[in-house]
């Protein structure tokens, strides 16, 4: 749970083009965190800010070379 602001913590094996949005329970897309921005091999860190949207669940999904990698639970309360 976060409230309103959260780190996303992404790992890549090498250097890839990467998109990560956010999306409701009804999987309508809220955000854009990064589209389709080319990051190296390693960690890397970006900040989801919540604050503009209701309690409650939310999906982070993120996207390696155009195909769906990873999508994962958030759950916002205030």
């Amino acid at each position: 749970p976060f409230n309103p602001k959260t780190a996303i913590n992404i790992q890549l094996a090498m250097a890839c083009i990467v998109s990560l949005k956010i999306f409701n329970i009804m999987g309508q897309e809220l955000a854009t965190l990064i589209h389709d921005e080319t990051m190296q091999a390693g960690k890397h860190e970006l900040q989801f800010d919540g604050s503009r949207f209701p309690s409650g669940e939310y999906f982070y999904r993120i996207y390696v070379d155009g195909r769906i990698s990873e999508t994962k639970k958030m759950l916002l309360l205030k």
